[in-house]
């Protein structure tokens, strides 16, 4: 499989939103009604709906367009300002008298508080079909693939959605639609829909189980139904927790199915929107529908790890492909080392998402009980654990020339290949004090330092962060180990 999206021309069709995020914590309850008290602490919008999948396409490095309907407003401008950014082409068309869709969501640490729509239905457009066809058909001509993002808010009406299946059609394009609703007719003849397994009961009129042994046949039967009503060749529906599954019609049923990679859900605002524009990246640039099912996999389960309707980066693909390739998963420990600098860009975008950064510091030259023991503890002070290590010239310094036994590659290794440990950073300088004024972590730990005696620690105090003095786990040292076997 590759990820190498940067020829792939791709146009995306839908309704777009802006999605906004007020971060903030809840501390106590207000004496006025029995509701928590939001404190805000940051605001950050982002493109929502068809514009997430803008702008997954653009971050996976595709070219890619849009056609879209706004409100002419503040939302409408902001939303524009985005798309700009992520380098699309857009088609956005502006209507007086109508109100940019707005989702608002408050967010207290990781946990959604609750959301607020500023949303109307959008009017009839029929007026604006003769001019909406003449885009439609120049922008179509000169993609690979397009993508077609339902959110069943007006844009996408039984007259608008076949128009652009037709277009397609005429110019020889695959179309692939995110569907909503149970009424498929509008996407009579599409290349593929992209249904979950709700949407999918809903316009099947039945339940499925994902866990029954019928499962298979029972879904093969209601896509036979799809298929044969609607002229539909190809079905992906993502199933959540167990994976996506491909239904094909070519003459007879066949079926494919993946199975979910992700490890932690941290927020599903999104998921699908990432996984459409990485299908059709995919179809787009010629891989089938099983590859290309199996990157959209992977990508919907980076996806649910972030918080907010954030885009994946085709670097995060790749390394999440190449880790599976391994057969180590996400959790391979390689993709745990990292430098300095990509340490604070993955610091501030995980602050930003309301997780609590805990650092700690150390030779670990022979790893043992007592170096797990301070992991243990300190991970259960914070979201995201980043352990420094000495690099062997600063070992040597610190410890004497016979030091270190093992080098600092191996050293990394170890420590990254622990569950406790998320990111490894190597330092040579004699202290990590550079690195600690630079990732600004929220909790800093170590055993066998006095908070008096520990500059880093008063150091992190000042600028508000919390010292941990870790408890010693007695009879367990490297110099101990080390005379242990010379002796």
């Amino acid at each position: 499989m590759t990820c190498d999206f940067a020829k792939v021309k791709a146009l995306v069709i839908g309704d777009i939103m802006l999605d906004v995020f007020v971060y903030g914590n809840v501390n106590r309850i207000s004496p006025e009604a029995p509701v928590p008290v939001f404190r805000f602490h940051h605001k950050v919008e982002m493109l929502g709906g068809a514009g997430n999948v803008v702008a997954n396409l653009a971050s996976l490095g595709c070219q890619t367009s849009f056609i879209g309907i706004v409100g002419n407003d503040d939302a409408g401008q902001k939303i524009a300002s985005l798309l700009t950014a992520t380098g699309a082409n857009c088609h956005l068309l502006k209507l007086k008298n109508y109100p940019t869709i707005v989702k608002t969501r408050f967010v207290a640490k990781t946990n959604h508080l609750l959301r607020m729509d500023n949303e109307e239905v959008l009017p009839v457009i029929t007026a604006l079909l003769p001019r909406i066809r003449k885009i439609l058909r120049r922008a179509i001509k000169g993609v690979d693939i397009v993508l077609v993002s339902d959110y069943n808010k007006g844009l996408l009406t039984p007259v608008t959605t076949p128009l652009v299946i037709e277009i397609c059609h005429e110019l020889n394009k695959k179309v692939i639609i995110d569907p909503k609703g149970n009424d498929y007719s509008k996407y009579t003849g599409a290349t593929l829909l992209k249904p979950n397994l709700k949407e999918f009961s809903e316009a099947t009129g039945k339940n499925y189980d994902p866990l029954s042994p019928d499962f298979h046949q029972d879904i093969s039967q209601g896509a036979a139904c799809l298929f044969q009503k609607y002229k539909i060749k190809h079905l992906v529906i993502t199933l959540s927790e167990h994976g996506m599954l491909h239904v094909s019609d070519a003459p007879i049923i066949k079926m494919e199915k993946v199975s979910a990679q992700v490890k932690e859900v941290c927020d599903v605002s999104g998921a699908g929107d990432t996984a459409l524009a990485t299908l059709g990246a995919s179809l787009g640039y010629g891989a089938s529908i099983g590859t290309a099912m199996k990157l959209a996999n992977i990508a919907a389960g980076i996806a649910v790890g972030k918080l907010g309707t954030a885009a994946i980066s085709v670097d995060e693909l790749k390394k999440s492909l190449t880790s599976r390739e391994q057969g180590m998963g996400h959790l391979h420990p390689n993709n745990k080392i990292v430098t300095l600098e990509q340490a604070k860009r993955i610091t501030d975008k995980l602050k930003e998402q309301g997780k609590i950064i805990g650092f700690t510091n150390g030779c670990f030259d022979c790893c043992h009980l007592g170096h797990l023991s301070s992991f243990m503890q300190i991970r259960k002070h914070c979201d995201v654990l980043i352990v420094a290590i000495n690099s062997d010239q600063s070992v040597k310094r610190y410890k004497g020339k016979e030091r270190p036994i093992q080098n600092e590659k191996t050293r990394s290794i170890l420590v990254a290949s622990l569950e406790y440990v998320d990111y490894v950073i190597v330092f040579s300088e004699d202290t990590p004090l550079a690195l600690i004024d630079k990732l600004r972590p929220d909790i800093i730990a170590k055993e066998g330092y006095p908070l008096d005696q520990w500059p880093e620690a008063q150091f992190a105090i000042r600028y508000g962060a919390q010292a941990i003095e870790l408890d010693r786990l007695e009879g367990y040292s490297t110099t101990s180990l080390i005379e242990k076997m010379k002796n």
